[in-house]
């Protein structure tokens, strides 16, 4: 493991804190993150990629900003405003706090940031950029996601096709963007959910680009098949998702995670195309091999 001298690593190590929203609840997130990193390692020359997982939401873990060069905050369950007040939530705040006052700073190293799903509805609070409530009913499926024109150009999509597929699960989202605010940080939407004619609901928030090194995705784009399926092994977990679709979509859904331009993709490119990015900047005498 590198040591770090202020601003400068030693070696060519890339170190990535995984910060946990889990709250200590079982899940398949964290073994498809560490999957994707563990995979997307062998890509560079000369390079190994180092993480480090904190329990965040659950233990009021937080890393030093300077150990780390990557930051992938987790989904999570429940009520993005539970932390109100909280120490693990003023804590992280401040981290972010850190990390946005580094990457200001001309010369400095720069930061790079992807939050998912809870810590994606936890950034819209912290920036105040659109309105976070409950939604009518659970979303969980696989579903697919429109690029909006900004997420078209946008380099973290590179490989996916409009519209691309997404493991959707939340009980919780992000509307209402506040266009001036967004206008005035930089940042740029880069995704929206699925459109529903015959529901007369705004389409959700589902990605936001911050900054060239903070990008935010209200779905999973580590999710892949493996646990798509153990997740509806569990008896009361597949009860559930025919109750809300109906077995024709459920079976169909099963179906489709068998097709190499669905999840599949989605998790092969979203989070890959993340780490080279952050190569690229904090790296950029290593060359991919891809």
């Amino acid at each position: 493991m590198g040591k770090y001298y202020g601003n400068i690593v030693e070696n060519k190590t890339l170190r990535i804190a995984i910060l946990s929203m889990y709250n200590n609840v079982p899940n398949q997130g964290m073994r498809s993150i560490r999957s994707i990193i563990e995979r997307e390692s062998g890509r560079f020359n000369d390079i190994q990629f180092e993480y480090k997982v904190f329990e965040t939401r659950y233990l009021n873990e937080h890393p030093d900003i300077n150990e780390f060069d990557v930051f992938i905050s987790t989904g999570g369950p429940g009520d993005p405003f539970d932390g109100i007040g909280q120490a693990w939530e003023g804590n992280y705040f401040k981290m972010l706090d850190k990390i946005q006052f580094n990457n200001s700073q001309p010369g400095m190293n720069k930061k790079f940031i992807f939050s998912i799903c809870h810590s994606f509805q936890l950034m819209c609070r912290y920036f105040s950029i659109a309105t976070v409530n409950r939604r009518l009913k659970t979303s969980f499926g696989v579903f697919p996601c429109h690029f909006t024109d900004g997420g078209k150009k946008d380099p973290i999509f590179e490989g996916l096709q409009d519209p691309f597929h997404i493991v959707d699960s939340r009980e919780w989202q992000c509307v209402a963007p506040d266009y001036d605010k967004i206008a005035k940080i930089g940042a740029t939407i880069l995704s929206l959910e699925k459109f529903r004619a015959h529901v007369n609901l705004e389409q959700a928030l589902m990605s936001i680009r911050i900054s060239p090194y903070w990008v935010g995705s209200q779905f999973h784009p580590e999710a892949d098949p493996d646990g798509m399926r153990v997740y509806f092994a569990q008896e009361e977990k597949r009860n559930g998702a025919i109750s809300q679709h109906g077995s024709e979509k459920f079976y169909a859904m099963l179906d489709h995670l068998e097709d190499p331009d669905h999840i599949w993709r989605t998790n092969h490119t979203i989070l890959p195309n993340f780490l080279s990015h952050a190569v690229a900047e904090l790296r950029p005498e290593l060359i991919s091999k891809r």
